[in-house]
């Protein structure tokens, strides 16, 4: 990491992150060229599972070279300063480098997914994913869904706190700090 003082070790700090970010971005190396995806998915279990069709350049991708590379971030504020260099930006990061599996023991795979629901739809189910629908679901193209997990070899965060005195807002100028200190 080049900038080590904006490195994140706090495991807690990163865990929450992790379960509560929304979008992660999985990429992948097909020969030669870059592929980057962004899905939806959920920490949990020390490991990253996404879901997505059984066939499709994703699957096919991982199942030649399953190292993987999947990264989270989210944008908190803009601080801004009255000397443009000094305008910045705050922010959490994390970039998990591991390696991509199919899930195959359904019980897990149909938990990740429960997990996954939790998530992003708190409350709304009244009872839990079934087994039955996870291997029976298809998708209007015919295909079956496949659960996949990321075991981290490495992982990295950033971050750079928001200074709040310095948040930008709409309507605020440098005319309007010129003469603070920051």
């Amino acid at each position: 990491m080049r900038r080590d003082m904006l490195e994140c070790k706090d495991e807690q700090k990163i865990n929450q992150f992790l379960q509560e970010a929304l979008t992660g971005f999985l990429g992948l190396a097909d020969g030669g060229e870059p592929y980057v995806v962004p899905l939806n998915f959920v920490w949990w279990n020390g490991c990253v599972y996404i879901h997505g069709a059984e066939e499709g350049r994703k699957i096919d991708i991982i199942q030649r070279n399953p190292l993987v590379c999947f990264t989270v971030s989210e944008h908190i504020g803009t601080m801004v300063h009255p000397v443009p260099a000094k305008t910045s930006t705050a922010y959490m990061s994390v970039m998990i480098f591991g390696t991509a599996e199919v899930v195959s023991d359904l019980r897990e795979a149909t938990d990740a997914l429960e997990q996954m629901l939790r998530k992003y739809v708190p409350g709304y189910f009244d009872r839990p994913l079934s087994e039955r629908h996870v291997s029976s679901y298809r998708s209007s193209a015919g295909s079956a869904a496949v659960v996949i997990k990321i075991v981290p070899d490495l992982i990295t965060a950033k971050e750079k706190p928001l200074e709040e005195e310095r948040q930008f807002y709409r309507g605020r100028s440098a005319r309007d700090d010129i003469g603070r200190i920051f």
